[in-house]
């Protein structure tokens, strides 16, 4: 007989597949600060127009807050046995303490939370007998005026010089025809830098040229301007060319009457006396 042939085992290769399960960790939400949320520090109040006496009080007690949401007034009242200044919520014994301003400065630690939010909240003379010193809106204030500062310096380098003897006339009188165009030009940037509002102000005035220009001829002696201040009449011959209306500055009047068509032929026969 043939011997049966023996079959081998074929080894198989068995491939695992292994499957990774990407599990997310668990963001962790950041605590994100309430707007209305009290900042605990200490705080520093200053009384109002830098007075600074020995001692000045304030009212603790008999105050009150109207309360938008609520609709009503609520009496305010500083206790140090308390931990809110509203009367309708306190519990208990009230121990009425003083409020002491010392020097012009009173200095409430961040553990006073309580008298903290009585000033700087809700007390009626808040911003009108004193105030709450705050260095970021100090900055910011002191940032708003060197602006306004940068702004008026360029703009009175700009200027013509009938502008600007305009504009210091209105600061300085008839001073300003004794000064010759350097010292117009420096004393132009001094008022600038100290008075940047009303620089800018005066500069955008239509009429500031015009009431320079009236007064230039005044003093040139080509109107002139009768005692009580009621009538502009010719230098020549003394005739009246417009009367001052009631209650107006007799120059912001004379002003506003170059700029009808009557006033205009007067500006331009002043004019030319002028350049003459």
């Amino acid at each position: 007989m043939a011997k049966k042939k023996e079959t081998k085992p074929v080894a198989v290769e068995e491939t695992v597949i292994e499957e990774k399960i990407m599990v997310e960790e668990p963001k962790v939400r950041e605590r994100v600060k309430p707007k209305n949320e009290w900042e605990i520090k200490d705080r520093v109040y200053y009384l109002k127009s830098n007075k600074k006496p020995i001692s000045r009080s304030i009212k603790s007690t008999n105050i009150y807050y109207f309360d938008e949401e609520l609709g009503y007034e609520r009496e305010l009242k500083y206790c140090q046995n308390q931990k809110t200044p509203f009367v309708d919520e306190m519990k208990g014994d009230q121990r009425l303490a003083h409020i002491v301003f010392r020097g012009g400065i009173l200095l409430v630690p961040k553990e006073k939370t309580v008298l903290q939010k009585l000033l700087s909240l809700y007390h009626p003379h808040k911003d009108t007998l004193y105030y709450e010193y705050k260095p970021a809106k100090r900055a910011e204030e002191e940032i708003d005026v060197l602006n306004m500062q940068v702004e008026a310096l360029v703009a009175a380098r700009e200027v013509d010089i009938d502008m600007a003897e305009a504009i210091m006339r209105a600061e300085v009188g008839s001073e300003v025809s004794k000064l010759s165009s350097k010292e117009l030009r420096r004393d132009l940037l001094i008022f600038a830098r100290n008075n940047p509002k009303l620089f800018l102000e005066l500069a955008d005035d239509d009429n500031v040229l015009l009431r320079n220009f009236g007064i230039r001829a005044v003093e040139n002696g080509i109107l002139r301007l009768s005692s009580d201040q009621r009538n502009f009449l010719w230098g020549s011959n003394g005739r009246q060319i417009m009367t001052v209306p009631f209650d107006e500055h007799p120059y912001t009047a004379l002003a506003h009457w170059f700029k009808t068509d009557e006033g205009m032929e007067i500006f331009r026969n002043i004019e030319k006396r002028l350049n003459n």
